[in-house]
């Protein structure tokens, strides 16, 4: 006990001759270290459950008991403990992500087995509900797709137009004949007026194109990290 200093040297007594009133052993002596020793003691942590004040430092090669996983309380952590946690953290099939390190996690946490994943590609949620992403690990897609070649059909319609010109027509109705024409003297002309004509037109339009697409257009904004899987 670091805080005792006993206030007797009960040993020095000893060495004393009968009848030195030194060699006595007092009640108050042995009453006074028995209070010394009482605080010191009242200052030291219990084996059993020990609450801890101040900086408490552990001694090297201290054995602690490992508490148990999703423990919150103050108790204290044991390296297995924390490995354990790392461990339920990163389970087997988990993606552990470095955006500047290359180093196996392996190694820098200290379990498991990893091996590089998902080179050259992008990660996307799994949707049962589009087969194109309803498995694990699927993969799909192309950075250099060629769109394919194909035809483009156009379809235009004239809303239709009138042509109207000013005329006369002759007795029977029928010949028209220019106003002011060179014939404007043939017949008896009768009922000048107008002639109206008006017509629709359809017209289709195909257009045949070879799509191209150059190399590396069809990629996503991207950065480039390291990726892990967890295997064992």
């Amino acid at each position: 006990m670091t805080n005792y200093t006993k206030s007797t040297n009960f040993a020095t007594k000893d060495a004393l001759a009968s009848g030195n009133a030194l060699k006595i052993v007092k009640g108050t002596e042995i009453d006074t270290e028995f209070n010394n020793i009482a605080t010191a003691v009242a200052t030291k942590a219990d084996l059993v459950s020990p609450t801890f004040t101040g900086t408490p430092t552990l001694p090297t090669g201290t054995i602690a008991t490992t508490q148990s996983l999703g423990n919150n309380t103050t108790a204290i952590a044991t390296t297995a403990f924390i490995q354990a946690a790392l461990s339920a953290l990163y389970p087997v099939g988990a993606i552990y992500i470095n955006a500047t390190s290359s180093t196996n996690p392996a190694t820098s946490l200290g379990f498991g087995t990893w091996t590089a994943f998902g080179a050259g590609r992008v990660m996307v949620g799994f949707d049962s509900g589009n087969v194109l992403f309803d498995t694990a690990e699927e993969t799909g897609g192309s950075a250099d797709a060629i769109v394919p070649t194909h035809t483009h059909t156009a379809t235009s319609t004239d809303s239709g137009h009138t042509h109207t010109y000013a005329g006369a027509v002759d007795s029977s109705g029928t010949f028209p004949y220019a106003a002011g024409g060179g014939n404007a003297g043939i017949g008896t002309p009768r009922n000048a007026g107008s002639t109206t004509n008006s017509s629709t037109a359809s017209i289709t339009t195909t257009v045949a194109t070879a799509g191209v697409s150059p190399t590396n257009t069809n990629y996503q904004p991207y950065i480039t990290v390291y990726i892990w899987k967890r295997t064992v």
